[in-house]
C-alpha cells in the first residue's frame, strides 16, 4: 500500500541527509497543510544545528528531494516546504485502502510489522471474590484495545489477566465459606453478588476472635499447599471467573478464563526469586526484611527507597509476586515486550520492579518494558467516581445504565426499529460510549465521566463516529433501491485509482490513507486516544465531504462511482478502526 505521507517522509529524510550530510538522521515533520497537501517541517531545526540560513537550507533539500508524485513544491515562511501530490498519485493510494470488493483483505491500508513481536500484556486485574467496579474500566478496556492493535500489526499478544487470588483475604474468604456451607456459598456466590460475601467474611473476622484465629490458620495452610484448602479456595476462583466473564462478555472484551494468569501461579517463584537476588548480591536487611534498594528511587527525605522482598516473617509481598511475574514473562513465555496497563499510581512500584530485575539480569535490551499508565475516571464533581452510596461504583451497573440511556436515545432517534434491533443498537451504542469517552482521552490523566457527554450525536463521541458509519450504509442502501451501479458489488469494480477533482474529495482521500500510519504509531506508542482522533478527524472529513460534494446526484457517473467507492472507503476505515478500538458500528442508527 502506498502511504503518501510515509514516502514523503522516507525521501525527505534522505534529501535532508544529503544536503547536510553532517546531520544525517535528521526527522522531518510531514503534516497536513492547508496551503497544499501536506507540509514539511524540521528544516528550521536543522538550520539552527548547523548554523546556516534556513531557506537556503529549504532549498537544498528541495533540490535533493524525490518529487516523483509531487505535482508542486514550494518553500514558505521561514522555511516550510509545501507539496502537492499529483491527483493520480493521491488517487491510486486511496484506492489501495479502499480495497476492491471480494478480493478486498480488510486490511485497509493497515500492513503488517517489519519485525514482528511476542508481546505480553498484563490488564484488567480484578480480585477473586470482589465485583469489578468503575476502577477496573480502564485497564480492561486500554489493554483490550492494546491487543487488538498489536494483534493487527502481526504481533504475537498473550493476554496476561493479573487476578488477586492469593493471600491474606482468603483465610477469612475460605472460612466464611465453610461456615455458609457449599451449597448455601455457590448459589450466593453465583447470583454475583461477591462484595456482599466479601463483606459478610470481614465482619466475621473482625467481630469473632475465634472466626479471626481460623481465618490465619487457613491461611497458613493455602500456603502450605492443604488439599482441601485448595479444593474451596478453587471454588471461590472458579465462580468468580465466571463473574469476570460475564462483565468481560458484556463489555465485549476478549478476556477470557484462558487468559487468567492469578498472583497465585507465582507462589512456587518466590523462594527462587529471593535465592537468586543474594546470589546476586542485591539484597539487604532493613528492620528486619529483605529488601533491594535499586538505584535512582529515594523517599521524601532523600534517603535510599526500598523494594521489600521478603517480609520479616518470612511471607512475600507483591513486589516479589511482580518480580516472579516478570522473569517468569521473560523466561517462559519468551516475550520481547511486555505492557504494564496499570494505574499512574502505580509508576514508582513499577519502575523499581523494572530496575531491579534489570539489576537481577532479567531484564535485558532484548525485551522492551513499558508501563501503559492511566489515569482516573472522576464523577462530575471532579472527585473519584463513587455510586451514590459513596463505595465504589460496580462496573455492571454502570454497563447498565449506558445501555438503558441509549435505548432512550435510539428510541426517539429512530422509532422505526424493532424491539430486537433497538436493542442491539442501544447495546453497541451505550457501551461503545463508555468505551469511547475512556479510549479518545490521553490515558496518562484523569477524566471526568458524563453520560450526557459521551452519548452525544455530535462531537468527539462514540456515537457521532458511529452515526456516520450508518449514514455511509444509508446512502449504499438508497443506491441498491434506485438501481445505482455500487462498486464493489454486481460485476461493478472498483477504480484503480479515484479520482479527487475537488477539495472536499481530495480531503477525504488523503484523510482514508493516513488510516495504517496512524495504527502503527498507535502500536509504537500504545495511546489509543491517537486512533480515536484519527478517525473523528475522518468522520469530519466524510461529513464536509457529503454537505459539498453530491453523491448519488453528482454530475456524471464517472464522478459518482468515485465518491461512492470514498464513501465504502470511509465506511470501511471507521468499522475497521472501531473494531480496533471493540466499538461495534450498527448497520442503521
Amino acid at each position: 500500500m502506498i502511504d503518501p505521507v510515509k514516502v514523503l517522509t522516507q525521501r525527505l529524510t534522505d534529501a535532508m541527509t544529503a544536503a547536510a550530510p553532517e546531520a544525517a538522521g535528521a526527522d522531518p515533520v510531514v503534516r497536513p497543510s492547508d496551503r497544499a497537501d501536506f507540509q514539511a517541517n524540521g528544516i528550521m531545526g536543522l538550520a539552527k544545528r548547523l548554523g546556516t540560513n534556513p531557506r537556503e537550507l529549504a532549498q537544498r533539500v528541495l533540490d535533493a528531494v524525490d518529487l516523483d508524485g509531487v505535482a508542486t513544491a514550494e518553500i514558505a515562511g521561514p522555511g516550510f516546504l509545501n507539496l502537492t501530490l499529483y491527483d493520480t498519485f493521491l488517487g491510486r493510494s486511496a484506492a489501495e485502502v479502499v480495497g476492491n470488493g471480494a478480493q478486498d483483505t480488510g486490511n485497509q491500508g493497515v500492513t503488517p510489522a517489519e519485525s514482528p513481536q511476542r508481546v505480553v500484556i498484563d490488564y484488567s486485574a480484578p480480585n477473586v471474590a470482589k465485583e469489578m467496579h468503575v476502577g477496573h474500566l480502564r485497564s480492561t478496556v486500554i489493554g483490550d484495545a492494546l491487543v487488538r492493535i498489536l494483534e493487527a500489526r502481526g504481533d504475537t499478544v498473550i493476554r496476561q489477566n493479573h487476578v488477586g487470588d492469593w493471600g491474606t483475604p482468603f483465610g477469612m474468604l475460605i472460612e466464611h465459606l465453610i461456615d455458609l456451607g457449599e451449597e448455601g456459598a455457590i448459589a450466593e456466590l453465583a447470583l454475583g453478588d461477591l462484595n456482599e460475601f466479601y463483606r459478610q467474611a470481614r465482619v466475621s473476622f473482625d467481630g469473632s476472635e475465634a472466626f479471626a484465629d481460623r481465618a490465619r490458620a487457613r491461611v497458613v495452610a493455602l500456603q502450605a499447599g492443604d488439599s482441601e484448602t485448595l479444593r474451596l479456595w478453587q471454588i471461590l476462583v472458579d465462580l468468580s471467573a465466571e463473574y469476570f466473564q460475564s462483565v468481560y462478555d458484556r463489555l465485549g472484551v476478549r478476556l477470557t478464563v484462558d487468559d487468567l494468569a492469578g498472583e497465585s501461579i507465582y507462589n512456587d517463584l518466590l523462594a527462587d526469586v529471593i535465592t537468586d537476588l543474594d546470589a546476586a548480591g542485591l539484597l539487604v536487611t532493613s528492620d528486619g526484611a529483605r529488601c533491594v534498594f535499586p538505584d535512582g528511587f529515594t523517599n521524601r527525605e532523600g534517603e535510599p527507597l526500598p523494594l521489600i522482598v521478603q517480609k520479616g516473617e518470612g511471607g512475600y509481598g507483591y513486589a516479589t509476586t511482580d518480580l516472579a511475574a516478570i522473569r517468569y514473562r521473560i523466561e517462559q513465555l519468551e516475550a520481547d515486550r511486555l505492557l504494564y496497563v496499570v494505574g499512574t499510581t502505580q509508576t514508582e512500584h513499577l519502575a523499581m520492579v523494572f530496575a531491579v530485575a534489570r539489576a537481577a539480569g532479567w531484564l535485558t535490551d532484548a525485551t522492551e518494558a513499558d508501563h501503559v499508565g492511566f489515569g482516573s475516571v472522576l464523577g462530575e464533581d471532579n472527585k473519584l467516581m463513587k455510586s451514590r452510596s459513596g463505595a465504589s461504583l460496580k462496573l455492571s451497573d454502570l454497563l447498565d445504565e449506558a445501555v438503558d440511556r441509549a435505548a432512550a436515545i435510539i428510541e426517539d432517534k429512530n422509532p422505526d426499529l424493532d424491539d430486537a434491533e433497538r436493542a442491539e443498537v442501544a447495546r453497541a451504542v451505550g457501551i461503545g460510549a463508555i468505551k469511547y469517552a475512556d479510549l479518545s482521552s490521553d490515558r496518562t490523566r484523569d477524566y471526568v465521566f458524563s453520560f450526557d457527554r459521551m452519548l452525544a450525536f455530535e462531537g468527539n463521541t462514540a456515537p457521532y463516529l458511529q452515526y456516520v458509519v450508518a449514514r455511509v450504509r444509508s446512502i449504499l442502501r438508497k443506491a441498491r433501491t434506485e438501481g445505482v451501479p455500487v462498486p464493489g458489488e454486481d460485476g461493478t469494480a472498483m477504480p484503480e485509482v479515484i479520482e479527487v477533482a475537488d477539495h472536499a474529495e481530495r480531503a477525504l482521500a488523503l484523510a482514508l490513507v493516513a488510516f495504517g500510519r496512524v495504527v502503527d504509531d498507535t502500536a509504537r506508542s500504545a495511546q489509543p486516544h491517537r486512533l480515536c482522533t484519527y478517525l473523528f478527524e475522518l468522520a469530519q472529513a466524510f461529513t464536509r465531504f457529503y454537505e459539498a460534494a453530491p453523491i448519488l446526484k453528482a454530475p456524471s457517473d464517472a464522478q459518482r462511482r468515485n465518491r461512492l467507492s470514498l464513501a465504502i472507503g470511509t465506511e470501511r476505515v471507521m468499522e475497521r478502526g472501531l473494531g480496533l478500538l471493540g466499538i461495534d458500528a450498527p448497520q442503521r442508527m
